[in-house]
């Protein structure tokens, strides 16, 4: 089993404890924002199977009806992810909405602000791993997944401030109405998960910072060539697609061109460890005299 399947897995399991706690919590205070934190982590769990399923989808080899591999498939469960945050955010403004409707005192509000402390905890440190793990193994939805966790930290923490503050003041309309406003919070939240992932859908380029590492390369690896050109570049999940045109003197064997292109795809696969280069090899009258010029 790869690492990033090991952590989807773990965001079930995570996720299945977590879930237990917030309705304990609930149970135990008839708060409504704390059931509305707990609607939030049943789309947790959701969202980490969704992740779980298209990681695995992902992690399949190229075949004859996806030749260029499976990678795009946590794209959609990042969208998904991001589509279930709003829902959930909808959610909590429905029970917030009905509590400031029928306003009352809550029942032994420290007992579960104490056990969804706990909960919350456990989401927080589950988010950093997430997040961290998952743009190291450029894994979107482990990242989609960790970020979506967050939102439900940030909620947890305006959830326990708000009943905090109806205990002290004895002002139980706090309650549903911080839980409401939280609710915008994730609405937001939600939202940026869906922008990025749309992003990967389009065929997004690499960032500057990288392109310009990958036109470094070229200019100082492809010694022999005349130019580069016609640079592309796309992310698709974890995976890099790199192709452009390399001009090489009209003279020059098939044997020295391909042992530049060979020397160009080691040195970008160094920098871009799960990369795919594919090169275009071009007599000198196909110059354009512009793009990458290669260093002498």
């Amino acid at each position: 089993m790869s690492k990033t399947l090991k952590l989807a897995t773990g965001s079930l399991l995570i996720g299945c404890l977590v879930l237990g706690l917030k309705a304990l919590a609930w149970w135990l205070t008839g708060s409504v924002a704390l059931l509305s934190d707990a609607l939030e982590s049943t789309v947790n769990l959701a969202t980490a199977f969704a992740a779980l399923v298209a990681i695995r989808v992902a992690a399949r080899p190229a075949d004859s009806d996806h030749p260029y591999g499976h990678h795009k498939a946590e794209y959609f469960s990042a969208v998904l992810e991001g589509v279930m945050i709003i829902l959930a955010a909808l959610f909590i403004l429905r029970e917030a909405y009905a509590g400031l409707s029928e306003v009352r005192e809550l029942e032994t509000p420290f007992v579960g602000l104490a056990i969804n402390a706990v909960a919350t905890c456990l989401n927080g440190i589950w988010a950093f791993v997430l997040v961290r793990q998952g743009r190291a193994l450029k894994s979107p939805a482990l990242v989609a997944d960790g970020k979506h966790l967050w939102t439900d930290v940030v909620t947890s923490g305006g959830v326990a401030l708000g009943l905090v503050l109806a205990v002290v003041t004895g002002w139980w309309v706090l309650d549903p109405a911080l839980a409401g406003l939280v609710a915008v919070n994730i609405l937001w939240s939600g939202w940026k998960v869906v922008r990025e992932s749309l992003s990967g859908l389009m065929d997004e380029a690499v960032p500057e910072a990288q392109l310009t590492r990958i036109k470094e390369i070229i200019a100082v690896e492809a010694v022999g060539a005349v130019e580069a050109h016609d640079l592309r570049t796309r992310v698709a999940g974890s995976a890099t697609f790199v192709d452009f045109h390399l001009v090489v003197p009209a003279d020059m064997s098939v044997f020295d061109a391909h042992e530049i292109c060979d020397r160009l795809e080691a040195a970008i696969e160094d920098i871009l460890p799960d990369s795919h280069v594919a090169i275009h090899v071009e007599p000198e009258h196909k110059s354009k005299h512009s793009g990458i010029v290669v260093l002498d």
